[in-house]
């Protein structure tokens, strides 16, 4: 198996242990053995849990981004049906099997306050989140402020959905920031 390959590996059983059970609750040898990889071969990838954790984040940063936006990408209707295209997509997340809420949240309530890196990949987490919504929102002909505030209400929706177990966050959001919208247009 090739590096790229036997990364792969260590990603995709990083990402479901680490997610499903949480980052200290999982070590290394989790990893490897859910991977099929060495343990070698694992810290040449990897040196560190630290690395693999950041390199977990990073990964899940890029696939979750691209999965939110190829779906309202996908939406052919009215920006402002673009915006509320976010709380659907969510809906559909909160439905998953295994949904354990905000893998960032997660793992900034986890490691945030021992680990730079974790918490580094966090906030970039968040304020490329808060400044594509917000890109929607002013698509739609709204100011900047309700941006950060449709965003605010997804946040509150994926927790809410974490600890409740239930996709009803989403709908109630998306009736949020429907409001708002209106509001802040009509301005």
């Amino acid at each position: 198996m090739d590096d790229g390959e036997a990364r792969t590996r260590v990603l995709d059983a990083a990402e479901e242990l680490f997610y499903g059970r949480g980052i200290q609750t999982v070590g290394m040898d989790a990893v490897r053995g859910a991977s099929g990889v060495a343990l070698r071969r694992l810290y040449q990838l990897f040196p560190s849990k630290g690395a693999l954790v950041e390199a977990y984040l990073l990964r899940r940063d890029a696939r979750w981004r691209a999965g939110l936006a190829a779906y309202v990408d996908a939406v052919d209707a009215p920006p402002r049906e673009r915006v509320l295209a976010v709380f659907d997509w969510l809906r559909d997340w909160f439905e998953e099997p295994g949904f354990r809420g905000c893998a960032f949240i997660n793992s900034f309530g986890e490691l945030g306050a021992t680990s730079p890196e974790v918490a580094g990949a966090a906030r970039r987490h968040k304020e490329e989140f808060f400044r594509y919504v917000t890109r929607l929102v002013a698509a739609a002909g709204a100011p900047d402020s309700a941006g950060r505030q449709v965003a605010l209400l997804a946040e509150g929706a994926m927790t809410t959905a974490a600890l409740t177990g239930s996709s009803a966050p989403a709908r109630e959001a998306r009736d949020a920031a429907a409001a708002l919208l209106d509001a802040a247009v009509r301005r």
